[in-house]
């Protein structure tokens, strides 16, 4: 069964996104003092007394906001509430203790009172006892019993989500694996990700602009392909280090990375119209320290120039640029218009297969027999290194374990001949491949 959807919505900064991360139980929203941090839906997976929910932070709610107004973002994150609300069996209409009641929350509460669903009005920042008599103004409001809480110090959360759980009339759920196969969309600034997410879904699930750096929070959306369940994660754009300004922009790339680290498969994405950058570069090696699977999208072939329009020749720039990503299978689409996108999350799925491929122990070691007849295995100070037998001991990454008679004779160059011929017998497309050596007892 799936679990319901409650809504958390309310004006800018009134603590939207610090309660979404204490009721998550991680940071996973941004939160930052500037009005305005979220502008995206938010989606995370929250239980209380055994009732499993899915919670969903918005950008701050403006009902009369219009495209007059200096802020461009404003109507888009009015149109990502809106339907946030539309898919919600609750919602939490979060207000402000400590300025009061506004007229902003008034022209919610309007909008709000058309909805047949439960409505939960939450006063924050009701920081002490003295505070609390503050909330009683919000009656005014005419959705009900207020509730006062402290989302920072997590005062009164626990008699919320008592309500929650209760408007919601639902059972138990019995806790299941998480089998979703998890996509992450990674790449720098302004390279495509929200197109290449929004074209894959059919929707506009999350907002797209020209300008850099819109998405700042990692946005998990979950859907079925073929029969088979998956998590996109649309992250924030990862620059150099240096270039990273603090505050919320430095969590965004924190975010984006720890994104990296809880995918299977990551798309990269790089822009055809610029070509393989430093950060690219960069964006591939963090992906690979974490032993994930990568598949290379080549973004905006649509208006890359007629005089570097040549696929075989761009693929040699890739494979020049990105040495050791020999193994990974690329791709020239347009998020845009659309072309190729429809090969993306097949070829993703390959590769997780591939990911997941074991190899029968006794054809490794004959792949292995192979390889030291066809180039001897390396010698250091009169002694040679001598593989007697090897493993396959995990997938997800593909591991292999060779008990040799001393490590330190494995060189690096030995090692990646090893690991060639392995991939030349079974190819593990877009796939790390870690082997570990072991001195025999």
């Amino acid at each position: 069964m799936a679990k319901p959807i409650v809504a958390l919505v309310g004006r800018p900064n009134v603590g939207k996104s610090t309660l979404f991360n204490r009721l998550a139980g991680e940071r996973l929203a941004v939160v930052h003092e500037i009005p305005g941090t979220t502008r995206d839906r938010n989606v995370a997976e929250a239980e209380w007394n055994g009732v499993a929910f899915d919670l969903v932070d918005t950008g701050g709610f403006d009902p009369s906001v219009d495209e007059t107004l200096d802020e461009k973002y404003l109507p888009q994150i009015r149109a990502q509430a809106e339907q946030a609300i539309l898919d919600a069996e609750a919602i939490i209409f979060l207000v402000d203790g400590a300025s009061g009641v506004s007229p902003l929350d008034h022209e919610i509460a309007d909008v709000l009172r058309r909805e047949e669903i439960p409505i939960l009005l939450v006063v924050n920042k009701i920081d002490s006892g003295a505070r609390g008599d503050r909330s009683s103004e919000f009656y005014e409001l005419g959705l009900g019993d207020p509730i006062p809480i402290s989302a920072l110090h997590g005062r009164g959360t626990g008699d919320m989500l008592d309500e929650i759980t209760q408007v919601l009339d639902r059972e138990p759920e019995e806790p299941v694996d998480d089998d979703e196969i998890k996509i992450a969309i990674v790449g720098r600034p302004n390279v495509g990700k929200s197109s290449l997410l929004n074209r894959l879904l059919g929707e506009e699930r999350v907002i797209v602009s020209p300008l850099p750096g819109t998405t700042r929070d990692a946005i998990d959306t979950h859907l079925s392909y073929e029969d088979v369940p998956l998590t996109l994660i649309d992250t924030a754009g990862i620059r150099r280090r240096g270039r990273i300004k603090p505050g919320v922009e430095k969590y965004s790339s924190m975010r984006a990375q720890k994104a990296i680290q809880r995918a299977d498969v990551a798309l990269l994405l790089i822009d055809g119209t610029e070509g393989v950058t430093a950060q690219d570069a960069h964006i591939a090696g963090m992906i690979l320290e974490n032993l994930k699977s990568v598949l290379l999208l080549v973004n905006k072939w649509d208006i890359v120039p007629d005089e570097i329009r040549d696929i075989q020749a761009y693929d040699y720039h890739i494979r020049a640029a990105l040495k050791f990503l020999d193994f990974v299978p690329v791709l020239f689409i347009s998020a845009l218009v659309g072309t190729n996108v429809h090969k993306v999350l097949p070829a993703a799925l390959h590769i997780q297969e591939e990911r997941l491929r074991r190899i029968p122990t006794s054809r490794l070691n004959e792949v292995l027999l192979e390889a030291q007849a066809a180039h001897a295995p390396p010698s250091k100070a009169g002694s040679r290194l001598r593989i007697y037998f090897a493993s396959q001991v995990r997938t997800d990454p593909p591991t292999f374990l060779f008990h040799v008679n001393n490590p330190k004779l494995v060189h690096f160059s030995y090692a990646r001949f090893l690991e060639n011929r392995i991939r030349e017998e079974y190819s593990y497309e877009g796939t790390p491949i870690r082997l570990s050596f072991r001195k025999r007892s």
